[in-house]
């Protein structure tokens, strides 16, 4: 069935998901999206279960025909949330021109969901009672789907293969692979003196976090992808006393998991042998994704894909990205993923964030097209 879209409508749509505030820590938003989707879903034939993983997060929904089944054919994987805060849609609600949408979450990615709806419209009864498919949206994407990422995990391995909603590039990219991720924090302690008169009673704990922020400065690999950056630092109360509390935030990326756990192990070595005498430190791996590599099976998605994009004489390539997704946990379990099925996009996480309009259609019929070769 070809894709009936009405841009006007599609836009209107878009406008009422992105004009809602939903960060990830205001559940009530997401809330509001949530009751937005679900009859939407519902209209078009689909079975909505509401899942609320934690008080202190919003909820998610598992979507599919198939209510009973044991298994799907493809799993759809999105995210309801945004990294903004609350009055971030009265002071910049969704604009457009002829050219470009803006505003919160318009490509990251409210417009990746539609995309999902809209392909799923222009499936044939007969396709859709061939295929099992389940969407999953999530509340808390945007910090590392703490709260879903086990969700998340058991229905994707019901799943034979998993598409990413995220956006494309705006050079039409769609995304093979993605580095993994981790967020630590580090805390120092020593002992307070003054500055002054008892220096040689001190101990330093912003003196110890200057040796770990050396010593993952080397612990960066650029050849192997592995990087590392203290990007967040406090500590200290005033200038004539040693401090005896400091803090570090690191942020570390890599293409492969286990040099990742090697440099986890490093850090907890380094933690039992302060490099000042008397000090202390705690570890805190806040946060984790492993990368997402392609498979043998993810190549023959990639070629399936790469057809269909080729019928539809769309520009596009495949790109390994920096940042991550969902689909790094989905990979990380065997199941192919790719990701990117989204409208195109750039300006994540920023004021600067937009869509591009023409890319609209051609996405979601090529994420149609897909759905039916499976």
């Amino acid at each position: 069935m070809a894709l009936n879209l009405d841009l006007d409508t599609y836009l209107n749509q878009l406008k009422q998901l992105v004009n809602i505030d939903c960060g990830t820590r205001t559940p009530s938003g997401i809330a509001k999206i949530a009751d937005v989707l679900t009859p939407m879903f519902e209209q078009i034939g689909f079975h909505v279960e509401r899942f609320q993983l934690h008080n202190d997060a919003g909820p998610c929904l598992k979507i599919t025909n198939k209510p009973d089944a044991q298994f799907y054919d493809v799993m759809l994987s999105g995210h309801m949330d945004t990294v903004f805060p609350e009055g971030t849609v009265a002071n910049r609600p969704m604009t457009y021109d002829d050219e470009k949408a803006y505003g919160p979450g318009v490509t990251d990615m409210k417009s990746g969901i539609l995309s999902a709806w809209y392909a799923l419209q222009a499936m044939t009864l007969e396709e859709l009672d061939r295929l099992s498919i389940v969407v999953a949206l999530n509340c808390d994407e945007e910090i590392g789907s703490l709260y879903s990422r086990e969700w998340l995990e058991s229905i994707a391995r019901q799943s034979r293969q998993v598409l990413v909603c995220e956006a494309s590039r705006p050079t039409g990219n769609l995304i093979r692979s993605r580095k993994g991720n981790a967020k630590y924090e580090l805390e120092f302690h020593g002992v307070a003196s003054h500055a002054g008169s008892a220096l040689a009673d001190g101990i330093s704990a912003i003196y110890e976090l200057s040796h770990w922020s050396l010593a993952i400065k080397d612990m960066v690999n650029l050849s192997t992808g592995t990087t590392m950056n203290v990007g967040v630092i406090e500590g200290g109360m005033a200038v004539n006393v040693v401090p005896d509390y400091a803090k570090a935030i690191v942020d570390l990326r890599f293409w492969n998991t286990e040099e990742a756990e090697a440099i986890d192990k490093t850090l907890r070595e380094m933690a039992e042998n302060p490099f000042e005498k008397g000090a202390s430190v705690t570890v805190n791996r806040v946060t984790f994704k492993p990368s997402m590599q392609p498979t043998a099976d993810t190549e023959a998605l990639i070629t399936l894909v790469s057809e269909e994009a080729d019928k539809l004489a769309i520009t596009y390539g495949w790109e390994d990205a920096g940042g991550g997704s969902d689909g790094n946990f989905t990979a990380a379990l065997g199941i192919p993923t790719l990701d990117g099925f989204g409208p195109m996009g750039a300006g994540f996480h920023s004021d600067k964030e937009y869509l591009l309009i023409n890319s609209i259609q051609p996405r979601i019929q090529l994420l149609a097209n897909v759905l039916k070769r499976i």
